[in-house]
């Protein structure tokens, strides 16, 4: 007689979720209203010797799993783990110079634990990292989300201060010839709490030449041009309101286009060839805009040329958008040609997602940071995709793309109150996947989504997330047959790849576009 009051309410808890997320998918804008990108799953990996492979669909973490414990030996297909330096978590996008790695810092949790900043490690043996330095400079301390990056042509380190989505007025330049021991070039504006730059922050990136780093803050949409020819004296020279919401871009490598993320899904292309030039009163023309609905939180994009093409590999953070192929052969008429999505993203699994993301908190399956192996006809793309792990994909033909390898860190499940730099940890007071409620939307009304398959023991958990899996934010870095990256609970993990599934170019540069 208790089989089917708990089954009811079971069944209630999961109709309750599905209500509930729909009034956020209609605040993101994101309502159904037909797929503007291509759906077709990329080809799976086929796994090698040594693996230990995903037991479910694929890129999904099932609920099983999650509950027996077995997402903590983690899962993996052609790559093995050479190093890892956990720390505290590794905030959300951390990057990579030379033989050190930088990671990133997540406010308030980074100023809990005993090294408070970004921490700076020589991986000069990547199967052993060592803590060489820490950068504690206000923008440092106050998370720098993802503003966190280098330019390596000027040798350069530059990180925002983001403490709550959006920041502003905080901007720290290094020196990073001597990788492992920073030398911070303006202690005066940016850093000197009196002499904040007028900028808003979540998002940055440098120009090619390294002489602008942009800064984008996600609300309200304003993008602001740092001229830092002299580190030691940031200003600003362009800012402009560009949409209620951007978030990260790419640029061409001439340093005039700017490929502008979209956060309600989207693609603006940018004419910002007077800020490149320094013109007085620079004007920035916007060549195009493209929107979709497969997909929003739109993350970064990453200019790169094909076989004589020229392509933006566009990455949504959220609604199961995937890594979309956007032709810019003509910059004014912008469109869609393949996308890559694993299994787990297709709408008829997201009953499926919902069954085995509840519990584990905002983020389910979506791909966030992703790098190509060169700009000019990449033989891969490496992507972090969240609760899916380190995603590998071969894109020598954008028309026929194959999975080739994938790495899901073991699960630091219940381990939340040792991460107090992980955001995946300080947001697990928080249960559901709230990020795919557009996608969940959308296969309800599309009469795809089955609420039978959307049971399991964690459907309704609406608090207190448990780290069954990880979030792999961070793009992995190329560093010949290695991949250096960071996720949120395991930190900062040097990867190798099977020889048999990936041969370096030997003109290898990694490039995550900005």
């Amino acid at each position: 007689m208790t089989s089917f009051p708990r089954s009811l309410l079971r069944r209630s808890l999961i109709v309750g979720s599905v209500l509930a997320l729909l009034p956020i998918s209609a605040a993101s804008g994101q309502w159904p209203s037909g797929s503007s990108g291509m759906n077709s799953t990329v080809v799976r990996a086929n796994c090698g010797p040594g693996s230990n492979p995903e037991t479910g669909m694929q890129g999904d973490v099932p609920a099983a799993d999650r509950d027996s414990g077995r997402s903590r030996e983690g899962y993996s297909c052609n790559i093995r783990q050479l190093g890892n330096y956990p720390g505290r978590g590794g905030g959300i996008t951390s990057v990579s110079f030379d033989h050190c790695a930088y990671i990133g810092t997540f406010f308030p949790g980074d100023l809990l634990g005993p090294v408070q900043g970004v921490q700076v490690l020589d991986v000069s043996d990547p199967a052993n990292p060592v803590l060489t330095a820490n950068l504690d400079e206000p923008a440092m301390r106050a998370g720098t989300w993802e503003s966190l990056k280098v330019n390596e042509t000027r040798k350069l380190l530059v990180g925002a201060g983001v403490p709550a989505l959006t920041g502003a007025g905080l901007l720290s330049i290094y020196d990073i010839s001597d990788c492992a021991h920073p030398r911070l070039l303006n202690p005066g504006p940016g850093t000197d709490l009196r002499l904040p730059l007028p900028v808003t922050s979540h998002e940055g990136g440098f120009s090619p030449d390294g002489n602008t780093y942009w800064s984008s803050g996600v609300a309200p949409g304003l993008v602001s041009a740092v001229d830092i020819s002299d580190p030691a004296a940031p200003h600003v020279v362009w800012q402009g309101l560009q949409g209620l919401s951007m978030h990260g871009f790419g640029f061409a490598a001439d340093g005039n286009r700017m490929y502008l993320a979209n956060n309600f899904g989207g693609l603006n292309v940018l004419d910002i060839s007077a800020v490149q030039r320094r013109d007085p009163n620079p004007q920035v023309p916007q060549l195009a805009s493209m929107t979709w609905t497969d997909g929003w939180a739109t993350q970064h994009d990453i200019p790169v040329t094909i076989g004589g093409t020229p392509y933006v590999l566009t990455v949504d953070e959220a609604g199961s958008g995937g890594v979309k192929f956007i032709d810019i052969s003509d910059d004014r008429n912008p469109r869609i040609v393949n996308s890559i999505k694993l299994e787990i993203n297709q709408l008829v699994n997201q009953d499926s997602m919902l069954a085995s993301a509840s519990g584990g908190s905002l983020f389910g399956y979506d791909a966030h940071y992703c790098a190509a192996d060169r700009p000019i006809d990449p033989t891969a793309l490496a992507c972090g995709w969240t609760s899916s792990g380190i995603r590998v994909f071969d894109i020598r033909d954008p028309h026929d793309i194959r999975e080739i390898a994938y790495y899901n860190p073991p699960a630091r499940t219940g381990n939340n109150t040792e991460l107090w730099n992980s955001p995946h940890a300080l947001a697990s007071i928080i249960g559901p996947p709230l990020l795919a409620a557009p996608t969940i939307a959308q296969a309800v009304i599309a009469g795809q989504f089955d609420l039978s398959q959307a049971q399991s023991a964690r459907t309704g958990r609406i608090a207190l997330g448990d780290l069954s899996t990880d979030w792999c934010f961070s793009a992995p870095e190329w560093r010949g047959n290695q991949l250096w990256t960071t996720c949120a609970d395991n930190g900062f993990l040097a990867l190798e790849l099977d020889p048999v599934v990936y041969t370096p170019p030997a003109d290898q540069h990694s490039t995550i576009g900005s």
